[in-house]
């Protein structure tokens, strides 16, 4: 296959990538807008220089420079991870979740349409138009033992989620109206190499290694499935490679955790692999801070990743405990990647207070 993929220089997409060369004998073409979460350093050279790879930076908002590469590169497939993903920033920003999670994703449905449209009739019947999603789209599991399954009710609770249940929707009416061949997935919390340190592991990771406080909202029961990211990257290469057209897979890692746990695991493993702190402290969970709740903040949530398991026979290699490990030892190696991410626009302050 020839797949086009958006956004796959942020932290999902890269390792997609990642997987498909170093996996497939298919062709990847990558389109990332490279903002501050994308970054090409997430592909490492080898990847870069295959034959099999090709980069064009472009904002899925701009429908000309999408239908040229629709035409240039002739995909056989897509694969949608383009999107603006940070709950905080959404409180603080809404504007550019609309922008990019809904305009864009229209302007992109509008370009695959206007390209399958336009091929021959045995590669309109195997192209794929794969939507790839998040689990905040079902809302809150507060009070209740349930699992979000591929049938729960729409609620989202932010901005973010808002503009990405928004996409779903889009994506959903394109194939009912226009019979676009989608599949869509929606994921639990991801975690792993190349994550961008706005996000709770990687920022609770590298506040500790520099002895600053580790925030943790509210009282820190907030529960999320956490699916390491190379399990998801495989996930995604088989749904897009065997899913059924109009179906939706649900995805996650079977590891519920509250965040305090989360957060206290982290911090047991870098005593074990860092043991010595910053002099102020003498011990990692001594920077444990608790910190005003996030507007709106959903209490828990966990997907139901049976049917995947059933119908494509997916199932996650890591468990938390093996995953968290690797991430921990990923970010102590990579110092020079992390640096580089950091160059000054975000520093690891507090976002999305709602003030």
């Amino acid at each position: 296959m020839k797949i086009l993929i958006t956004g796959g220089a942020g932290f999902i997409g890269s390792a997609v990538i990642r997987h498909i060369i170093d996996n497939t004998h298919d062709h990847v073409i990558n389109i990332d807008k490279l903002t501050y979460a994308g970054n090409l350093e997430s592909l490492p050279e080898q990847i870069s220089a295959s034959p099999r790879y090709s980069f064009a930076q472009i904002d899925i908002c701009d429908h000309d420079a999408l239908d040229n590469v629709f035409q240039l590169h002739q995909p056989d497939a897509v694969m949608h991870l383009a999107a603006e993903s940070h709950v905080d920033r959404s409180i603080d920003g809404p504007a550019a979740f609309i922008e990019t999670n809904i305009v864009g994703t229209y302007t992109l449905l509008e370009a695959a349409r206007k390209y399958w449209s336009q091929i021959d009739q045995t590669r309109r019947n195997a192209f794929r138009f794969h939507h790839i999603s998040t689990d905040e789209v079902y809302g809150d599991l507060a009070g209740t033992d349930e699992l979000f399954t591929e049938t729960t009710p729409y609620a989202p609770s932010s901005p973010y989620s808002a503009s990405k249940a928004s996409s779903d929707h889009l994506v959903r009416a394109w194939q009912r109206t226009y019979q676009l061949p989608v599949i869509v997935t929606n994921c639990s919390n991801n975690y792993g190499p190349y994550q961008f340190p706005e996000k709770l592991i990687p920022l609770i990771i590298l506040n500790a290694l520099e002895g600053k406080p580790l925030p943790v909202y509210g009282d820190g029961m907030q529960i999320r499935d956490w699916l390491y990211v190379e399990d998801h990257a495989r996930a995604l290469y088989q749904v897009v490679s065997e899913g059924k057209i109009g179906e939706t897979y649900n995805i996650g890692g079977h590891n519920e955790k509250t965040n305090i746990e989360v957060v206290k695991t982290i911090c047991s493993l870098l005593e074990e692999l860092v043991p010595e702190k910053p002099a102020h402290i003498t011990k990692y969970t001594d920077l444990i801070t608790y910190v005003t709740d996030r507007p709106g903040h959903d209490l828990r949530y966990a997907i139901d990743a049976g049917k995947i398991g059933r119908d494509l026979g997916w199932t996650p290699e890591e468990t938390f405990e093996t995953g968290l490990r690797k991430t921990v030892q990923w970010y102590l190696n990579h110092q020079e990647w992390w640096s580089r991410v950091l160059d000054g626009s975000y520093a690891r302050e507090r976002l999305g207070t709602g003030e």
